[in-house]
Order: structure tokens, then sequence, then C-alpha cells
């Protein structure tokens, strides 16, 4: 039955006419194109759409490839983890109970014992702080792998939890490799408002001057040199860093969320194991988070590439070009989101959003000789 499927086996009368009407379809297309443009001037030149299309070659390229990296470098640091894996496994079953209230004990220690861990603004700040030093220490891994396993895998006591998270993060970044339509209307939109008038810049040697139209009034602002390319920086590549910050923050803090909530169960029903929920999660929606991270990797591949897109079409004095002193932190800023998504947002990423309510199988891949 599946050899039948194959196109040897159609008849050959049905292969012509289906490629008689692609081919049809392709020659009017093209006539009428030619007819509907006879006597007007086209938008663009032809050289001026080949350099298009190169700038969205380029996007794509840059964008797979720093998501390559970033995946590379994301599940060396989760390999890390694998001691921890092969810890708790290989703990006898008469002793494994006290070891997982250990952990459980030194997790509720650290984030939910202190009535002062509890508000939000100190929570947060733990959240946002912890991303730079140990983001994910043992007592949270083998914490939150025990509140999986129980939540959706009781039943196999060997289950490896590292292999399903490596999977599981290569199965989402199948996604994140591709491009949406939505990152493609970013583009239109950021080439539409990067022209003169609606937003423009006037530099000099001792001021920045930027002037905005609003309901037909003409406001400036006035900031020193040295002041000015600090403000143009914050304005476009410090958004999506922080943006990311943020997105680091949030998962780290669905960590300390989730040791309150055993805090709580601890005093109520004495259970002591994590229970994973959607709650924490951004509109119930754990995949939001990785439509986040999508975003801003396209458009941190889309800064690098557009700047050495116009380097190396127009050169480095283009009109196009910003200023020297404002293309560099933007690079230095696009490899700090490099950096920081490989270590920390992507194995935190890969960690915390096994805590959702759903449970998504992983399939055999031709790398895995074992289902999980």
């Amino acid at each position: 039955m599946a050899e039948s499927s194959s196109l040897e086996y159609k008849p050959t009368w049905m292969v012509a006419a289906v490629c008689f009407v692609i081919i049809l379809i392709s020659l009017l297309a093209e006539r009428g194109l030619n007819h509907l443009g006879k006597g007007k001037v086209p938008l663009l030149s032809t050289e001026e759409f080949h350099q298009l299309h190169i700038l969205i070659f380029v996007v794509a390229v840059v964008h797979v490839v720093s998501c390559a990296i970033i995946l590379v470098l994301g599940e060396a640091r989760i390999r890390q983890w694998k001691p921890w894996e092969d810890t708790i496994s290989n703990v006898e079953k008469g002793t494994a109970k006290d070891t997982h209230r250990h952990h459980i004990l030194v997790l509720l220690k650290k984030h939910a014992w202190g009535y002062w861990r509890k508000a939000a603004v100190v929570s947060w700040t733990i959240s946002f702080v912890k991303q730079f030093y140990n983001s994910v220490t043992q007592s949270e891994y083998i914490a939150l792998r025990e509140g999986f396993i129980i939540k959706h895998c009781q039943a196999y006591s060997q289950f490896d939890f590292h292999k399903h998270m490596m999977l599981s993060l290569e199965r989402d970044f199948r996604h994140v490799a591709g491009i949406s339509w939505y990152q493609w209307l970013f583009v239109v939109v950021f080439l539409t408002l990067n022209v003169e008038g609606q937003f423009s810049f006037s530099l000099n040697e001792s001021t920045l001057f930027v002037i905005t139209f609003h309901n037909n009034d003409i406001k400036y602002f006035i900031f020193p040199s040295r002041m000015a390319y600090v403000f143009l920086v914050i304005i476009s590549t410090f958004s999506f860093l922080q943006l990311l910050l943020l997105v680091g923050a949030k998962l780290a803090h669905i960590i300390i969320r989730l040791a309150q909530d055993v805090d709580e169960m601890k005093k109520s029903q004495g259970q002591l194991a994590v229970k994973p929920s959607d709650e924490y999660f951004w509109f119930n929606r754990p995949r939001l988070v990785l439509d986040f991270i999508h975003f801003i990797l396209f458009q941190n591949a889309f800064e690098i590439a557009f700047f050495f897109w116009i380097l190396w079409t127009y050169g480095l004095h283009s009109c196009i070009m910003e200023r020297t002193g404002y293309n560099i932190p933007r690079l230095i800023m696009g490899v700090i989101v490099q950096v920081l998504c490989s270590y920390i947002t992507l194995p935190l990423y890969a960690l915390v959003t096994q805590m959702g309510t759903t449970y998504e199988p992983v399939q055999v891949t031709v790398h895995s000789p074992v289902i999980i």
C-alpha cells in the first residue's frame, strides 16, 4: 500500500495533466503581470529587487545559523545537569524517598521559608538576579523532576527526565528555527517606518535633536552628545534585551512560585512534591514563552543581518548606515542576547516548561535508541 502512493505508479497521463496545469497557470500569471504593467513605471528596478532578495536571504541564513548556535550551546549547558539525573536514578529505592525529601526541603528553604520571600517585589527581584548566577540548582532540578514524574509518568520509576527534556527542546526548536508570517510583518513595518520625517534624528558634535510629529505638532528634544548614542541604543536594541531578561526572570519566578505552593501544601496536606500547573505561565500558556524567544531571536538576527547587508551593499558611509558609534553598541548587544539566550534563557525554558499541565510524549529520533 505504501508503494502505490509513489509517483512512479501513477499513470503518465495524470502526471502530464498536472504538469500542464502548473505550466499554464504560470504562463497566464506572467502574461497577466506583463499586460497590467505595460506603460507603467515599476516600483523597483531589477537591481533593487535583486538587493531585496539578498536581504531576505541574509536574514533567513543569519536567523537559522544563530538559532543553531544557540541550540548547540544551550544543550551543552543542559548536559551539565546529566550527573544530577544519573545521581538520582542510581539511588536505591529505599533511600530515594529521603533523597527527594532532602532536595524538596532545600528548595523550600531557598524560596519559600520567610514571609518576606513571598512579597512580589522581593520574589521578582530574586528571580531577575538569579539568572546571572546558578540559574538552576541541583535541588531545583531534582524537585521539578520528581514533580513531573509523579504527575505524568508515575508508572515509570526509571524515567529518563533529562533525555525527555533534551528531546522536547529539539522538537520545540524546530519551530524557533523557522520564520513566521508575523516576523516578516515586523520586517515590513521596520522598513516602512525607517524613513525620514516620521521619526528623524539630527546629529552634530554637541547635541542630538529627536524630532517627532504628533497631531500635526512638531515636538523636539535636545540631548547632550554623550547621551545621544546611549539614548539611541536604549530605544532600539535594549528593548529586546530587556524582553529576553523578562522572559528569563519569568521562568525563574515560576520555580519560586512552585516552591511556595509546595510549602502551602506541606502545611495544609502534609505533601512534599512539586505540582505542575499552567497557572503561573503567561495566560496559562507555556507555549507563549517559546513564541517570545522565537521573536527575540529573529529580531536579533534581523538587526545583525540588516547591518551587514547595508555594509556589503552600500558601504560603511552610506546614508542608510547609522553612525559607527551607534552600530557598535547594537552589535555588542546582539552578541549579549545570543549568550544570555544560550546559557540562561534556553536551559531555564527547557526545564520550566516541563511543569505545564499537558504532557506531550516525545517520539524517538534517529539519534535516540530508547522510546520515551
